[in-house]
């Protein structure tokens, strides 16, 4: 069976566009009257769970409803985008594009985010990149859980999901030939996967890309053979989400959509929101209803859940279907003119997403580096690159994708300084100043700030291990860099429109109301200067042009930071977040909704902060898990 799987999806891997299948639906009619588990969102964990419970129960019936189509959506740095304008430019019918609110503390400026709407999510159209958190992210989850969560047999820690980021994907090893080109190294170990999520190295780097690795290790930055193993505190090699024989994307609507479509219980529902989940006797057991909305038609109708409703619509969305479902904090919804059914003010809190500023500089002895993105400006190299692109295997630039490469350093390791800035971290977990950098709301939720005070406990102590990463610093090419906070502090929120609740929710990113953010980002920076002065750097005459020499104190560096921030790297999460309830936590370890029977939630909001990484694997890990959880409740 799993060769069978391997090899059709390695012919899916290979189309342009997906074909439609039987077990797809575009009406309500076409469906049957109940499913035993309904799943909001057909991406990255929501595939995943469906796969896994359509397999481990043939006799039971699984729907997904999806927003998107079943069909193929550019991804964020596909032809005909060049070099790596993907990110910004306008997108395809496949796509959401979320606008938050303006912040003022970053000179009012707006985050743009994009998600994945197509079966298959965002790991259909993101960057690709496919690292692992650290270990001692997951440590810190469920140290953020203890001692509530303590007795409970689901493990979040690193030990408890390590298993089932190894089940999650199918690593293949560079080719010897690759390995001499480029350099690249990895522990199979780390792996050990075997379904069709594949990742793999891409045949292609930029040959500037040594500059960089270069510079690092004479920085004094380990060199790490593997960093998917949870250690991750150096440099890395980092695999994409790439199918190794094509090399074309791997994502969730192939790998656990298309590779299963043949099985008769497991349906899908495109074109269609899910509005709301109901207890039709008026109490939290038994059989829900969940309300749909036809995008086609705007029709609206009722399916009946006989065992389940299972959340996957992300950060975003999940917390909007609960909103209109009458669950969330009750002045919330009594704002959106709501009936409230349960009081749950974690719903919709605790936004965060990675964020930095730019870091940049030239060459005033440049090398003669060859092939560069600067060719990408040539009308004929750029199209033998999509040519390459469109060529089974794949190869060029655009199997790149977004970059392979990246250094993640501790803030022990940064500077000698960091004991301050814990320590600021530490006082406001204690002192009570913490309550002043969260949204004026959590002022009448008191679990929200004991929730957040236990959060910056856990991450003041987080960012004083040395082998915790503080920051990643990607590269690809050029002479620039985005220096990510990987652990903000600063809270936003996602609420629901008042005047339209089935349109796109009201998302407020709130970065740096948290003061304590600009710290670690100065911290980040400063560090990262140090890179002028390798002797690969030196070798080129490297010129810092930003923010420039003449930028040196704090204060300055600050607003140099506010200007050139990127305030989304399109990593949202941690929307309901697994917290016991009393800190405004939303589901617990087996990731029901608290205080509701046959409700889970499966997607990156239930992390309850980010992780030292993108987060598409870690979908995938929490996806693996949650249906392992479900799978084993059912089986009792």
């Amino acid at each position: 069976m799993l060769a069978s799987r391997l090899t059709l999806a390695l012919l899916l891997a290979a189309l342009t566009k997906a074909s439609h299948h039987a077990t797809v639906k575009r009406h309500t009619s076409d469906l049957h009257e109940s499913y035993d588990f309904i799943i909001a969102g057909g991406g990255t964990a929501g595939l995943t769970v469906a796969d896994r419970l359509s397999e481990a129960f043939p006799k039971k019936t699984i729907l997904v409803v999806e927003y998107g189509e079943v069909e193929y959506a550019r991804g964020g740095f596909d032809p005909p985008d060049i070099i790596f304008g993907g990110a910004s430019s306008a997108r395809g019918p496949g796509v959401f594009t979320f606008q938050s609110l303006p912040n003022p503390e970053v000179r009012n400026k707006t985050a743009f985010v994009f998600a994945g709407k197509t079966v298959g999510g965002s790991s259909a159209v993101n960057g690709m990149y496919f690292d692992r958190p650290s270990r001692f992210d997951h440590d810190a989850w469920a140290e953020a859980g203890s001692p509530e969560f303590d007795t409970s047999e689901h493990k979040w820690n690193w030990e408890g999901i390590f298993p089932y980021f190894k089940k999650s994907v199918t690593f293949t090893e560079p080719s010897i030939g690759s390995v001499q080109k480029y350099g690249y190294t990895s522990d199979i170990s780390a792996y050990g996967g075997s379904t069709p999520i594949f990742s793999s190295f891409p045949p292609f780097l930029w040959a500037d890309n040594v500059i960089a690795r270069n510079a690092w290790k004479e920085m004094g930055i380990r060199e790490a053979k593997e960093c998917a193993g949870g250690d991750k505190e150096g440099l890395c090699w980092i695999p994409l989400s790439q199918y190794p024989v094509t090399a074309r994307r791997s994502h969730a609507g192939l790998g656990h959509y298309e590779s299963v479509s043949f099985r008769p219980n497991y349906h899908i529902l495109v074109k269609h929101q899910v509005v709301k989940i109901m207890y039709p006797d008026g109490t939290f057991s038994g059989s829900l209803l969940v309300e749909l909305r036809s995008l086609v038609d705007d029709q609206f109708s009722n399916l009946t859940a006989k065992a389940e409703v299972i959340l996957a619509a992300g950060a975003f969305h999940t917390p909007t279907i609960l909103y209109r479902s009458g669950i969330g904090a009750a002045s919330v919804l009594k704002d959106a003119g709501i009936p409230l059914v349960l009081d749950l003010p974690g719903v919709g809190a605790n936004l965060q997403d990675h964020s930095g500023p730019s870091w940049s500089w030239s060459y005033t002895k440049p090398g003669n580096f060859s092939p560069m993105p600067s060719d990408m400006l040539n009308t004929i190299f750029a199209a033998k690159a999509t040519a390459a692109f469109n060529e089974t295997p794949a190869s060029g630039p655009y199997t790149l994708s977004m970059a392979n490469s990246a250094i993640y350093v501790s803030l022990p390791n940064m500077t000698a300084d960091y004991t301050h800035i814990v320590d600021i971290i530490r006082a406001m977990a204690t002192n009570g100043s913490s309550s002043a950098y969260l949204p004026t709301d959590y002022n009448a939720e008191p679990s929200l700030i004991a929730g957040y005070k236990r959060q910056l406990s856990v991450l003041a102590a987080f960012l004083a291990n040395p082998e915790a990463p503080s920051t990643e610093v990607p590269f690809a090419t050029g002479t620039s860099a985005r220096i990510f906070l990987l652990h903000p502090l600063s809270r936003g929120t996602v609420r629901l429109d008042v005047n339209d609740h089935l349109a796109q929710p009201i998302v407020d990113y709130r970065l740096g109301s948290n003061p304590a953010d600009f710290d670690l980002h100065v911290a980040h920076l400063k560090f990262l200067r140090r890179m002028l002065d390798t002797p690969t750097m030196r070798l080129y005459g490297a010129v810092e042009t930003g923010p420039g020499a003449h930028v040196q104190h704090d204060a300055a560096l600050r607003e140099y930071i506010k200007d050139s921030m990127t305030l989304s790297f399109m990593h949202p999460c941690c929307t309901a977040a697994m917290l016991p309830r009393e800190l405004g936590g939303v589901v617990g370890p087996d990731l029901r909704v608290h205080g509701l029977e046959r409700v889970r939630i499966v997607d990156v909001s239930v992390l309850p902060f980010l992780v030292s990484a993108h987060t598409s694997s870690t979908a995938y890990a929490v996806g693996e898990k949650a249906a392992d959880i479900i799978i084993r409740s059912w089986l009792k």
